[in-house]
């Protein structure tokens, strides 16, 4: 078996600090020396591997877009029915991983950079294809109109995704909240 290195080690060890970072500081207001610290490495490292903070911090959005490709791909394999596939991609929206504070800091901060990074911008808008790609196929046969619900279902999930990180989460399942303004949209299956 090849040996696995110390850059991917480090990669990783940086990109989990970036959000760890980002998470206490509630922005990308964010040091790399800060970052390269609490991964404990230099800051000339950090920069060797990633160039600068904005690097990082994409890299930060791409691990955490893989977790949640991860979470949706997991959860869609035991989804039999239209509507087990949506609670599937609902709760996926939700898992731990995705709706740990830190990550959810990191998510809202992805957003404000999307507006002046055209890398972020584009990594924003693959999640957002995917996720509408995803629930416009999944509400196809269950919706009336699908691309309006799978729009309005987004919107759902990116605003319990605010509210939890302006700490204002009225709910411990967010995912049963949405599912439960959904339900009455929803067609018996065919």
């Amino acid at each position: 078996m090849p040996k696995l290195g110390m850059e991917p080690i480090r990669r990783e060890a940086l990109v989990t600090a970036a959000i760890a970072e980002i998470g206490a500081a509630g922005s990308l207001d964010v040091t790399v020396s800060a970052i390269s610290k609490r991964a404990g490495m230099s800051s000339a490292l950090a920069h060797h591997y990633f160039g600068n903070k904005d690097q990082i911090f994409l890299a930060a959005m791409r691990h955490i877009l893989a977790g949640f490709a991860v979470e949706v791909r997991s959860r869609l394999s035991m989804a039999d029915t239209p509507r087990d596939r949506l609670t599937a991609l609902v709760e996926a929206s939700f898992a731990q991983s995705c709706f740990d504070p830190e990550v959810i800091s990191a998510w809202l901060n992805f957003y404000v950079k999307a507006h002046s990074s055209p890398d972020a911008m584009r990594l924003l808008r693959v999640y957002q294809h995917r996720l509408r790609s995803n629930l416009i196929h999944t509400l196809r046969p269950i919706a009336r109109e699908p691309e309006a619900l799978a729009d309005t279902i987004a919107a759902l999930i990116d605003g319990l995704y605010i509210r939890a990180a302006l700490g204002a989460v009225k709910t411990n399942d967010p995912a049963s909240a949405i599912l439960a303004f959904t339900a009455p949209h929803l067609e018996d299956e065919r």
